[in-house]
């Protein structure tokens, strides 16, 4: 799920930021009111940092107080605290209902109905998908409804603002995560050294296999080579000793003649 700022609810802010360097006391107040009415304002952590905006937390607090319940809060903490912050108007209880959806979606991917319906103080399941509808068409969300298990699909959230007691947090949790990835990385370098040293086995063996089949090739070229030769040689001593035994018989047919012809 990937969090991020709306580029819009920026853009919009800034002008708001803009008037409130120059606006005082009922004007202030009135400003932040406009504030939280804008469509496509979301975030407001730029608005409270303002000189003026903070001199409310004690000539105005309840306009102070809704504004850090816009920029911090859910629609649960304003049913918690209506006595402390302004009475909201249809849109801006919209808003916050919005809002309260990010931060849900900033803490799960899949939002069951039953959270969302108790969070959002709606009654029916039919409202609560309206009003989700109508969350990812302003592009703060992006998901799906899963009407078969009954619930949200978060793909996509925009962040909101961040107290300053939060930070510690974050980076606890971003330190680890890095703690995490140097494991992963660790694990993966473990994992290298071992397939190289198995590869270098692996050639190894080749290496020493294909050295004795030229070895057995060698031998048998050399055995096959001896065999040869002294083939070659038995077969020269048969063609002599038949020459030999043929000029035998010659002689002694020889021998015979003149012994017949004495007679």
């Amino acid at each position: 799920m990937v969090v991020d700022k709306s580029p819009l609810s920026g853009s919009v802010l800034e002008q708001f930021v803009i008037l409130a360097k120059c606006t005082k006391g009922a004007a202030c107040a009135e400003l932040v009111k406009q504030v939280l009415e804008a469509p496509g304002v979301y975030v407001f952590g730029e608005l409270l940092d303002m000189p003026n905006i903070l001199e409310l937390a004690t000539t105005d607090k309840k306009y102070f107080n809704t504004l850090e319940l816009f920029a911090f809060g859910t629609f649960k903490d304003y049913l918690a605290n209506q006595n402390e912050v302004l009475e909201l108007t249809p849109a801006q209880r919209k808003k916050l209902q919005h809002l309260t959806i990010v931060t849900l979606a900033m803490k799960s991917k899949c939002i069951p109905y039953s959270t969302l319906l108790l969070e959002l103080d709606i009654k029916n399941v039919r409202d609560l998908e309206d009003l989700i509808i109508e969350a990812i068409y302003a592009d703060i969300i992006h998901g799906k409804l899963d009407q078969k298990n009954s619930q949200l699909e978060v793909d996509y959230a925009i962040g909101r603002d961040i107290r300053a007691e939060d930070i510690n947090i974050i980076s606890n949790c971003l330190q680890d995560w890095c703690s995490a990835c140097e494991g992963v990385l660790s694990c993966v370098e473990n994992q290298i050294r071992r397939a190289n040293s198995e590869k270098n086995k692996s050639m190894q063996r080749k290496a020493d296999i294909e050295n004795e089949i030229v070895n057995i090739k060698k031998t048998l070229k050399t055995q096959l080579q001896e065999r040869s030769d002294g083939t070659d040689e038995v077969m020269a001593t048969d063609s002599r000793e038949s020459s030999s035994t043929s000029g035998d018989k010659g002689k002694k047919s020889q021998k015979m003649k003149g012994l017949k012809i004495l007679r």
